[in-house]
């Protein structure tokens, strides 16, 4: 192989040429700017800063879950994919809060003369968000928020064409989206086999809807309910195991989990077991669980204790009190100091803070940071917990 060069001095005097070039194309362009930017446009159009959601209908999906389903004000829906989710701004009391939730309609719902999108809330224990939106969104109410985050999805160039959706309580959101489109919308491709983990037959999150879709299309969804308090359930009982897996799981399966912390624990021992490798296991990302003990390493005894905060914004400082087992994102938010989350494990790095004093615990389930971002002493703020009293620095929003 040979290359051919036009001689010393013309190819290293390329960059005066282009160089050159350049200050010539300025000079002969017009006078008046042209703000048209189509890469800025379509970057906006997919990821937008900002959307106001409208809700449209609320509806009960089980005894502890709620539908909302929301059209955006302006009329359009970003491109998502089935597990993404979309991230809420709310204002409660003097605290703003960001908060999270997979969407749980279908990818082709978004689409067509009236596009919507809808999340599905559980409330099983008293909690401040959920208890928000049910008592205070209903339809007309106006929401922030903006989207697509995440990257628990289905990909063809990576997955095989038959997942096994491994859930467990209200991570039965994704993979009612997922069931969807592939009865519905355009992964129709794939299918899915769904085995739920859920306590009792009369409390299953949106067991009629899923039941539905199994019947519209039941060459491609199947869904298995897992119960485990109902005595009386005619169907499989007890946990989501490898005896129950592999009966349902069919040939070169991708599993995908969403469910608790609890839950997930044991089916990756149970995938370890059965030898399904990392690229077949996929998981949505971990929240961390309102009780920080179930945390692994969690130091014990720190749930006990309070500790004192001092953030630094620009040259302002606040002192604040936060909770050994609250992570630190909680103890702002409390504090009615704003700070950028996303996902709330993690995983995004959105609300990436400066450690300046002090000692935290940062979670294992979901520490998305950087390797240099730990060695200088940034953690993100939502996944890690006070020790010690701390001094931190984060932006000012």
């Amino acid at each position: 192989m040979s290359m051919k060069v036009k001689g010393f001095f013309q190819d290293v005097g390329g960059a005066s040429r282009v160089t050159k070039a350049r200050r010539e194309s300025y000079a002969n362009a017009s006078a008046v700017p042209d703000p048209k930017d189509p890469i800025r446009a379509l970057a906006d159009a997919l990821h937008p800063a900002k959307m106001e959601f409208r809700v449209v209908a609320v509806e009960d999906t089980s005894p502890t879950s709620k539908l909302y389903r929301l059209e955006s004000t302006d009329g359009h829906i970003p491109v998502f994919q089935s597990g993404q989710y979309v991230n809420f701004r709310l204002k409660i009391g003097e605290s703003e809060l960001t908060r999270p939730y997979t969407i749980s309609s279908a990818p082709y719902e978004a689409r067509g003369e009236h596009p919507f999108i809808e999340v599905t809330i559980r409330r099983n224990r008293p909690y401040l968000v959920p208890d928000y939106f049910f008592e205070h969104v209903h339809e007309g109410t106006v929401l922030q928020g903006n989207m697509p985050f995440g990257t628990f999805y289905w990909e063809p160039l990576r997955d095989s064409k038959n997942i096994v959706a491994l859930a467990g309580g209200s991570g039965i959101t994704p993979f009612h989206s997922m069931a969807k489109e592939i009865a519905f919308g355009q992964m129709q491709d794939a299918h899915i086999t769904i085995l739920y983990g859920s306590v009792h037959h009369s409390d299953i999150v949106l067991g009629k809807q899923l039941e539905a879709i199994e019947r519209a299309c039941p060459e491609r969804v199947k869904v298995v309910h897992v119960l485990s308090g109902d005595p009386d359930w005619a169907g499989e009982q007890g946990f989501v195991t490898r005896q129950i897996i592999e009966k349902y799981a069919g040939e070169d399966p991708t599993y995908m989990f969403c469910g608790p912390l609890a839950m997930y624990k044991l089916l990756k021992k149970t995938m370890d077991e059965m030898g399904v490798t990392c690229r077949r296991f996929r998981h949505d990302v971990m929240n961390n669980p309102v009780d920080a003990r179930q945390i692994d390493g969690w130091p014990m005894g720190n749930e006990q204790k309070t500790w004192k905060i001092t953030v630094v914004r620009g040259v302002h400082e606040d002192v604040i009190d936060a909770a050994g087992g609250e992570p630190v994102a909680v103890a702002l938010e409390r504090a009615a100091i704003p700070v950028d989350t996303h996902c709330r494990c993690g995983e995004c790095g959105y609300c990436r803070t400066q450690l300046l004093e002090g000692a935290i615990f940062v979670s294992p389930n979901g520490d998305g940071r950087r390797l240099m971002d730990r060695e200088m002493g940034w953690f993100h703020a939502c996944s890690a917990y006070p020790v010690s009293d701390l001094k931190i620095k984060i932006p000012i929003l």
